[in-house]
């Protein structure tokens, strides 16, 4: 997934690298998901990883899969092999899913108290 620029401090200078090695030296290019993200559909035939390749069409929607690292303790300063996993787009997105809907509800909220406070002000006099 990219990284968002307020972020980006987050990752070490050599996270590129690091990013690499986990999609494919290690994960040799293939989803590392065992069923984990919450998609069972993906895991067929008694393999309990997912089918998807990087670059090649996902399986049941055929998009172009783009293998991404997640952080599975969604801390981006932990680089250990053990927090990272190699994920197509769409187990990344599914693993990921509650920690985005608290982000998203977060900044929602602090939108709404930097903006609609002021509408109830009383005005200066």
């Amino acid at each position: 997934m990219p990284i968002r620029p307020e972020n980006r401090h987050r990752y070490p200078p050599e996270w590129p690298a690091i990013s690499r090695r986990i999609r494919f030296d290690r994960a040799a290019g293939r989803c590392e998901c065992t069923g984990y993200c919450g998609r069972p559909a993906v895991h067929l035939a008694g393999d309990q990883r997912c089918h998807n390749h990087h670059g090649r069409p996902a399986w049941a929607t055929g998009s172009r899969v783009v293998l991404t690292v997640a952080h599975l303790n969604h801390q981006p300063e932990d680089c250990r092999d053990a927090n990272l996993a190699a994920l197509c787009q769409g187990c990344h997105l599914h693993y990921d899913r509650e920690h985005h809907a608290t982000t998203r509800a977060r900044t929602h909220s602090a939108f709404l108290a930097a903006t609609m406070y002021p509408l109830f002000e009383e005005p200066s006099r």
